[in-house]
């Protein structure tokens, strides 16, 4: 009998998780409690039943997550009996790692990559298993399933290593390290329809609901949590929208969606419809046409 389309990914994605808890000695899983890192924490569940995840889960904690996700992450981590390793933006800022940004556009997002390379060293794990897609951005496309970063935790889109008939090249020299991505071949509807599949809760940031937006040149950003600083000019411009956010992140460049999807099924019919993609609700992609692309080299996600 022929595998479906959803069937073929979730053996795909498992086969990945399974080589990589066989060929590295400290794999971490990055867990933020946003929908792909959950799919994929679900799928490291099915990889390794009936034992427990053989990697902890790891989240780069800016200090500006949005409640909803921290409240869903912890409860997930409960459930599971997982490890929980949490690096934190904050005490990069205050061991002066790093330099918080300041301005009405100011964000940690960046400032990730010092924490993570930290941890990643810190905890000497030697590699992360990442939710990133293919079809997020243009970026993402570029990446292998198990994507080589050097000893300074640094990407070099052209020095892959080729991947034939799935067969992955874990192989590395002492310092460095990989980011593996199972879910490369799923696409933003294949990962909402395996959530509706598996009946996997989600955080309810992900469905419709009230919340003070203020519209920053098109993005729908979240002025409920006070993490987005506002300029004066924006302080009576804050108002009251019924949105749901397509992807969870950091809030300061989060962006919304103006939505009444209450259920799998209207998100999906919504996501179908779509004109944008969910990566074109982020505010930290806009700052320069190759942002994200820069970023990787640096040691991002």
């Amino acid at each position: 009998m022929s595998l479906t389309h959803l069937q073929f990914l979730e053996s795909e994605a498992i086969y990945v998780l399974r080589e990589t808890a066989a060929q590295f000695q400290k794999p971490a899983l990055l867990f933020s409690g946003g929908k792909d890192s959950i799919v994929m924490a679900w799928l490291a569940r099915k990889a390794f039943y009936p034992a427990k995840l053989p990697f902890p889960l790891l989240h780069i904690d800016t200090g500006h997550n949005f409640p909803e996700a921290m409240d869903y992450r912890d409860a997930f981590v409960k459930d599971v009996g997982a490890q929980l390793v949490v690096g934190s933006v904050q005490k990069s800022i205050d061991e002066g790692r790093v330099v918080e940004e300041r301005g009405p556009t100011a964000s940690r997002n960046k400032l990730q990559t010092v924490t993570l390379l930290d941890t990643i060293e810190e905890h000497e794990f030697d590699a992360c298993l990442g939710g990133g897609r293919r079809d997020e951005e243009k970026a993402r496309a570029k990446e292998r399933f198990f994507s080589h970063r050097d000893e300074f935790g640094q990407w070099d889109p052209k020095n892959q290593r080729p991947e034939l008939w799935n067969i992955f090249n874990g192989r590395k020299h002492f310092g460095e390290h990989f980011r593996v991505f199972p879910l490369s071949n799923w696409t933003e509807m294949d990962v909402w329809q395996y959530l509706r599949q598996e009946k996997i809760p989600l955080p309810s940031l992900y469905f419709s609901h009230q919340r003070r937006i203020i519209d920053r040149n098109g993005q729908l950003l979240d002025a409920e949590t006070g993490f987005v600083q506002l300029a004066e000019d924006e302080k009576n411009q804050v108002e009251e929208r019924t949105v749901r956010f397509r992807t969870v992140g950091d809030a300061t460049c989060t962006g919304a969606v103006e939505s009444t999807a209450v259920t799998l099924d209207e998100v999906i019919a919504e996501v179908a419809a779509a004109r944008q993609t969910e990566r074109g609700t982020r505010a930290d992609d806009k700052r320069s046409e190759t942002a994200m692309e820069d970023r990787k080299k640096e040691g991002y996600f």
